[in-house]
């Protein structure tokens, strides 16, 4: 089995994690992240619903490679109390949130059932 090299990482996703009473504590570290990362990442949507694997609220930052110390130096030192998930984007989608990912705050079992996987 070949193992992957750092060149099959296409780009890397941050998912913010939050629920109903961290709502606005979310928001509000959004905003900042918006304004402090403007460059580094693209956001993507706010939502109010666990979508895919993930099994709460959450909210995509995109970052590239080059970008990734940085964003995710930023993200270790001003998550607050909000749970971040990250992933490679290999191409393996499975593996990538399986196997490849790193917690900021706590962990969290995610559904890995919409691979065709179980937990």
């Amino acid at each position: 089995m070949n193992s992957p090299s750092q060149a099959q990482i296409q780009d890397w996703h941050a998912h913010v994690y939050f629920d109903a009473a961290s709502r606005a504590s979310a928001w509000a570290l959004r905003e900042t992240i918006e304004r402090d990362l403007a460059g580094r990442m693209v956001m993507g949507r706010f939502h109010e619903k666990p979508v895919g694997p993930h099994p709460m609220w959450s909210y995509q930052l995109i970052v590239s490679p080059q970008d990734f110390t940085q964003v995710v130096g930023w993200l270790a030192l001003h998550h607050a109390s909000l749970d971040v998930f990250i992933h490679p984007n290999t191409g393996d989608s499975l593996r990538d949130h399986r196997d490849r990912a790193l917690w900021i705050g706590q962990s969290h079992v995610l559904n890995l059932a919409v691979f065709g996987a179980g937990n």
